[in-house]
């Protein structure tokens, strides 16, 4: 079966699309990649939805090799909006 794996970065990614064998897990993918999880990339997801090394693959799965958080969401997103001009009704 054909699996893609993946891991991005700010402005730019990289994709591989690898051929394992039927009930392969994240494991194999990555191995067949020659990819591994380290400091940079400590999480996985298939199709965005967390996963483990020996969650099982299907055709056609995208697995995500994910980097940790560099901030808080919330936090962003009240950093964002006290950036943005403030709207004035009319």
């Amino acid at each position: 079966m054909r699996v893609e794996v993946l891991r991005a970065w700010p402005h730019r990614h990289e994709s591989r699309m690898v051929e394992i064998g039927e009930d392969a897990t994240v494991a194999t993918a990555l191995q067949a990649c020659g990819w591994s999880l380290d400091s940079e990339f400590t999480a996985l997801a298939v199709f965005g939805v967390g996963a483990a090394m020996d969650s099982v693959l299907h055709d056609g799965d995208r697995v995500e090799l994910l980097r940790a958080l560099q901030m808080d969401p919330k936090q962003a997103r009240r950093l964002r909006a006290e950036r943005r001009p403030l709207k004035t009704s009319r």
